[in-house]
């Protein structure tokens, strides 16, 4: 069920899910029962409320939705999601693109936690330093992110104009494929660009094209959906 699950303080988990847990995504035409199974699994899984994981309805975009602490449930259309109590179960929806967690601890010792989507367009437009900007204006000092397993730039083939244009807003992206041809490494531009704006990263082995334990679009443009999670449980 599980690509990658760790607890990085008391009760606060992140994790990548793989297919095993099944498609998480309710807007793929799937049978949305299948959808509800896999996703009262991964909530038994993960030791928390059902019904209380937060999605987004993302749409390769640069908007950051701050969850607030009297907000009726629903899912906003937005590429990441800020929780500045911390406490919400936050999802973020892939199958290539880049899934990022964040965790972002105060000076009085509270934290507040986050999730971002971040595809071609979305990581060139600056989401993953949206979110951080977020969570800094929440009172986030020593941040920390989790960039979840996705496709790799031995993979990803891209036409050289596309190359040259991401790699001029998201430095370190450009590679290239193992047939030699262009091609972007998301998570290396990713990486380097938190880094420069200070945030501890930990980059997650694995590419969603060459794991079949992954669900990726550009293996099968019909797959389903893993997560990258951060969640609370009591200690």
């Amino acid at each position: 069920m599980f690509h990658h699950r760790e607890q990085i303080a008391a009760g606060t988990w992140v994790g990548f899910t793989d297919a095993g847990a099944g498609n998480l995504a309710s807007r793929l035409g799937g049978d949305p029962a299948a959808v509800a199974r896999n996703r009262a699994a991964l909530l038994a899984e993960m030791g928390v409320t059902r019904g209380s994981l937060r999605f987004m309805h993302q749409v390769h975009g640069t908007a950051v939705h701050r969850l607030g602490p009297t907000e009726a449930p629903g899912v906003p259309v937005a590429d990441a999601l800020v929780d500045g109590s911390g406490t919400s179960a936050l999802a973020v929806l892939v199958a290539d693109c880049v899934p990022i967690v964040l965790v972002a601890e105060r000076a009085d010792g509270t934290t507040a936690t986050a999730v971002a989507h971040a595809g071609r367009r979305g990581a060139a437009g600056g989401i993953a330093t949206a979110t951080v900007q977020a969570l800094r204006a929440d009172g986030g000092e020593r941040i920390r992110a989790w960039l979840g397993p996705a496709i790799c730039g031995s993979c990803y083939e891209v036409p050289a104009e596309m190359r040259a244009e991401v790699d001029a807003v998201l430095p370190g992206s450009a590679a290239t494929t193992r047939d030699g041809t262009p091609g972007l490494d998301l998570r290396a531009g990713l990486e380097r660009q938190l880094r420069a704006a200070e945030v501890e990263v930990t980059v997650v082995p694995g590419c969603t094209r060459e794991s079949e334990d992954l669900f990726s679009y550009r293996r099968d443009a019909g797959t389903g959906r893993t997560a990258g999670l951060v969640w609370h449980t009591r200690p």
